[in-house]
């Protein structure tokens, strides 16, 4: 077992990513702070980690960051344990699915931009302040494939982590002359009881999400963090949407990520043969326009005078 001194914060601990990442910094030997509505699981991973690991300090927070204070009051209580947080993992968040005009409740959207955005805030304002006093620490925000380009029927999601990515990039700037690194990780649909709160079941997202561990993003996610990163890209497929996002208009991809967030029809369903997968015809054009852009680079080195 590797062990350290250091303490982990990780939001959204209960389940999905947040779950994965808080056995991976077990595995390595440091301190847990979980944070989650649901402190009864929150408990019993707390015990398991604890026996597993022969971790000294796994301390459960059970807080609905949905709520106004509750940033502040996971702050109060972390440092009535006396522990310095030596990492940050903001993973909590959540999406509500359907068409923002007519379909989708105003609460929820707004409780999702209190937890996406505006509690990611409020903890990394409290923390950073502390890690740059002490100039030592890290951070990790869960961003998104859809912080890159507009994502339809989530649009009030998509927005929120949009916003975690400008944010973190701006703030790791500002702490360039620290040793305190900030890291965004950008997964694409992964395979999380994420489409189901939402109420996207069903969607090609949802389907595309299968095969996406939650596991193996975990992981991308710490190790870069641990190299001081700026960002990413969890996946392949990922990788290439990210690098669409950068050649294709945004029109285009608003279109292609709201047939990914649609229900296929029966017909779909029938002979899915008929049309090729939008992710599919995104890599496609991602790749040639990459080419096409690789190409030119070079044939202009060759021929473009000095």
């Amino acid at each position: 077992m590797k062990t350290t001194q250091q303490t982990a914060l990780i939001t959204g601990a209960s389940s999905g990513i947040g779950y994965e990442l808080a056995k991976i910094f077990a595995k390595n030997g440091y301190s847990l702070v979980l944070v989650a509505r649901n402190a009864d699981r929150l408990n019993e991973i707390a015990t398991d980690l604890r026996n597993q690991h022969d971790l000294e300090h796994v301390v459960v927070i059970g807080k609905d960051l949905t709520e106004p204070n509750a940033a502040q009051e996971v702050y109060n209580e972390v440092q009535g344990f006396g522990l310095d947080v030596n990492i940050l993992v903001n993973d909590a968040g959540m999406g509500e699915y359907g068409a923002f005009a007519t379909e989708t409740d105003l609460d929820k959207e707004l409780a999702i931009i209190q937890l996406n955005v505006v509690s990611l805030v409020h903890l990394t304002k409290l923390f950073l302040k502390d890690m740059v006093l002490s100039n030592e620490g890290k951070i990790l925000n869960l961003a998104s494939i859809v912080s890159v380009m507009p994502n339809p029927y989530m649009a009030v999601y998509g927005a929120t982590k949009a916003f975690v990515l400008s944010f973190t990039e701006a703030l790791r700037n500002e702490c360039k002359d620290t040793n305190v690194t900030i890291t965004a990780l950008l997964p694409g649909a992964t395979n999380t009881d994420f489409f189901n709160k939402a109420g996207a079941e069903g969607t090609r997202a949802h389907q595309q999400a299968q095969s996406a561990d939650p596991a193996k993003v975990a992981q991308d996610g710490f190790n870069a963090l641990m190299k001081g990163k700026d960002k990413i890209v969890s996946g392949l497929m990922n990788k290439s949407q990210a690098a669409a996002s950068n050649l294709l208009p945004d029109t285009f991809l608003s279109q292609v990520v709201r047939k990914l967030m649609e229900r296929p029809s029966e017909d779909d369903k029938s002979d899915s043969s008929k049309v090729p997968s939008t992710a599919s015809t995104l890599v496609s054009l991602a790749v040639i326009a990459g080419a096409i852009f690789w190409g030119y680079k070079k044939y202009s080195k060759r021929t473009l005078p000095n």
